[in-house]
């Protein structure tokens, strides 16, 4: 089936493309991009007004299948991805049980072929159960579609284990994705230690329990050679390690998520929203604007959700007892649209390097480019659509968002896997 997509605004700084063109897609790749293109036979979409990008990817997202599926499944968690616009995403494998073996690997790879809206690249974990104690079969996961690995909700605490760790991944040129955290400082931290677990009453969080394995890692990747990626940072100091780390000339990436860029522990009243709740927890102002400003000059490499859905009876209890985490895959474009590309902190250029094209790269994918040849896995954008989040809108199982009732500009209206539409018009295609 051959499919034109007219009049759009094609964005694609990898090839330095923004311009009002058509693209000719057949057979799942695009075929031929340039003005006035016809075509035989075949579905012809008018996107006037339009914005098509290579397809966003979220390379940190939390399915909870297999094993928690009252939480999202893959057949869910893919929905709500392509209603928020991502045409793939990198699963984290702490799941029940956890994606330590190839066998979990094609368990999450069949599932997703079977009923995704999305691509699905599964991540695997560093250790057995991410107990940090006996490495995992990452070899053999590697060898079954395991790209990345990564103990990620934990951390591993010990030096010794995560140099055995990147020594090991060293040999297949793959990224271990570091959950940067010291359980003997964080310990029962609720929320970012200083005013807000003091105004709280709460146990603190402190930034250095992040900052600390920050270092430590950094350190381990300049000693293996080990390709390593910071995950949801969210502190200025630790930013500041990454940038050096990088002027080094250390093969050092990191990501952000929306959450820690625009919202802060300043943002968690005496009405202790469980929604707020979040591992890393939210940071100071001050770390926010840092953050904002590392994505903006190039030190953060992407843009990720952690999404990570929870049933509603485990968010409606007492802020301790809630488990951390927000769901994320269908707010993060419009939040970047409204926050920082309408307000002229980042160009539409830097948010797709930091949304499509650089988690493709980190997680050793195939580029995805707007030109002849490439995989027509696409983005359409409507840049001047203005809605508000309501937890009826979403796709995903759970509602557990810390921006339900914001009011946002610019959404994804299509999105195309392979040439096939996974989302039209705003809606899931059945």
């Amino acid at each position: 089936m051959a499919l034109m997509l007219k009049n759009a605004r094609l964005i694609d700084p990898q090839i330095g493309l923004d311009e009002v063109a058509d693209i000719l897609i057949r057979d799942g790749k695009i075929v031929e991009v340039g003005h006035n293109l016809t075509m035989e036979k075949g579905v012809e979409r008018d996107l006037s007004g339009k914005i098509v990008t290579p397809g966003l990817v979220d390379m940190h997202v939390h399915f909870r299948d297999p094993g928690q599926e009252q939480k999202e499944d893959i057949a869910s968690g893919t929905r709500a991805a392509a209603h928020g616009g991502f045409t793939a995403v990198c699963t984290m494998p702490n799941t029940s049980p956890v994606v330590d073996d190839a066998v979990a690997v094609e368990y999450v790879k069949a599932r997703a072929a079977a009923v995704g809206k999305c691509r699905v690249i599964p991540s695997g974990a560093c250790s057995k159960d991410l107990k940090g104690e006996v490495l995992s079969d990452m070899g053999d996961m590697y060898a079954h579609g395991a790209p990345v690995f990564t103990d990620d909700g934990h951390g591993i605490q010990d030096a010794g284990m995560m140099r055995r760790v990147m020594d090991y991944a060293r040999q297949f040129d793959t990224v271990i994705m570091a959950h940067c955290q010291d359980d003997s400082l964080v310990a029962d931290g609720q929320v970012n230690e200083g005013v807000a677990s003091t105004r709280l009453g709460m146990v603190g969080w402190p930034a250095e329990g992040e900052e600390l394995e920050i270092a430590r890692d950094i350190a381990l990747c300049r000693l293996t050679g080990c390709p390593l990626h910071i995950q949801h940072i969210t502190t200025k100091r630790g930013l500041d390690l990454v940038a050096a780390a990088k002027a080094e000339g250390l093969p050092v990436t990191c990501e952000v998520t929306p959450h820690h860029m625009f919202l802060t522990e300043d943002d968690i009243t005496a009405e202790y929203q469980t929604s707020l709740k979040v591992n890393p927890p939210l940071r100071t102002a001050e770390d926010a604007a840092a953050l904002i400003e590392g994505l903006a000059n190039g030190v953060i490499d992407a843009i990720v959700t952690d999404h990570a859905p929870h049933t509603d009876w485990e968010k409606d209890r007492e802020f301790e007892l809630a488990p951390f985490g927000m769901t994320g895959l269908e707010t993060s474009l419009s939040l970047v649209l409204t926050h920082l590309v309408r307000a002229g902190v980042i160009d539409y250029g830097r948010m797709v390097q930091a949304m499509a094209v650089a988690p493709r790269a980190i997680l050793r994918q195939e580029p995805v480019k707007i030109e002849a040849g490439s995989v027509a896995d696409l983005t359409v954008i409507d840049p001047e659509a203005a809605w508000t989040v309501a937890v009826e809108d979403f796709c995903s199982k759970a509602n557990n968002s810390g921006f339900i009732g914001a009011e946002l500009v610019g959404r994804a209206t299509d999105v195309y896997v392979g040439g096939y539409a996974t989302m039209e018009d705003g809606a899931i295609v059945e």
